[in-house]
């Protein structure tokens, strides 16, 4: 089993587009410099949605323009229909994600059509990515908990997972995208997907709303999964998924994969510099437990300094 992790960094995606301050172009690139400066080289940098639905997003073509400069960076984005994943393929994408929600519900409010309906449109660019060799990604959103049907049986997933891995997706994400899981259900969930098809096809995207993110992680590395996603200082939050808090952290899952002797290729010291860029640029103070660490063992030298004669 490999001991190299691949660590997605979706901050400037899935991070910033629930936040109620606009960021700026610039901010964005300020912030994926700062990434790869950490030695990030996996980026979800934006998606191509509609700026109505999705302001955050309107700057798509920008923000990976500013990226083409960054060398050796594999960015990815997410793309909600053919018109989308159109543009992408525009822009030399060649890694997009797709999204399924795992009710009627939750696709009804996220991309106005009925599950069915969605699995015709990602069916559809799962064809056309195999002529035009581009990686498909394909998100089973609300795997463990819908926001609005709530806890979702393990089959759920497991079938939709597998009807699109049949479809043809490179891989399949398993994503708690409103934080409501935990690591039984990763094991529940994953254990018999990963005997038919092998631990390498897939992902976890986890949300630490009720603090399972990382014990989920950990239950994911012990099946094998090598390929998760995160969000620097742990921003987060779905515009159409009510109680959907941040990603796990970065730097918090950077530090638990090299604590315990895998190789991400972060220096998760440095991604302290990416959490301040953010925290600038959204207004916010971010960090996962972590930096929070870090910030108390500056004060306690700082402290001893200062009663030193």
């Amino acid at each position: 089993m490999s001991d190299k992790v691949i660590i997605t960094e979706t901050g400037m995606r899935d991070g910033l587009q629930n936040q109620p301050t606009q960021v700026s172009t610039e901010m964005k690139l300020k912030i994926a410099d700062a990434l790869v400066a950490a030695g990030v080289t996996h980026l979800e940098a934006t998606s191509f949605v509609h700026p109505k639905a999705v302001p955050q997003m309107a700057d798509a073509s920008d923000v990976l323009a500013g990226l083409k400069s960054f060398q050796d960076l594999n960015v990815s984005v997410l793309v909600p229909n053919m018109k989308g994943y159109e543009k992408a393929k525009a822009h030399g994408i060649k890694d997009v994600g797709i999204v399924c929600s795992t009710t009627d519900a939750f696709n009804g409010r996220n991309l106005n059509m009925t599950t069915e309906q969605v699995k015709v449109v990602c069916t559809d660019i799962l064809k056309a990515s195999k002529e035009d060799g581009i990686n498909v990604r394909v998100y089973v959103s609300g795997a463990f908990a819908c926001p609005y049907d709530g806890k979702m049986p393990v089959t759920t997933a497991q079938e939709m997972a597998t009807f699109f891995l049949e479809a043809g997706a490179d891989s399949i994400s398993i994503a708690d995208t409103i934080g409501a899981g935990n690591p039984r259900q990763v094991q529940q969930i994953l254990k018999p997907l990963i005997e038919n098809a092998g631990a390498d096809k897939f992902n976890l995207h986890l949300h630490d709303t009720r603090g399972q993110a990382l014990a989920m992680a950990w239950a994911g590395l012990e099946l094998g999964i090598r390929s998760f996603d995160s969000s620097v200082g742990g921003l987060g939050g779905c515009p159409f998924a009510p109680g959907a808090s941040g990603n796990v952290a970065t730097e918090d899952l950077v530090y638990m994969c090299e604590e315990a002797g895998l190789s991400t290729g972060i220096d998760w010291v440095k991604l302290r510099d990416a959490v301040k860029v953010a925290e600038e640029a959204t207004g916010k103070a971010l960090g996962g437990r972590i930096i929070n660490w870090m910030i108390s063992q500056e004060e306690r030298e700082a402290a001893k300094k200062a009663t030193c004669v």
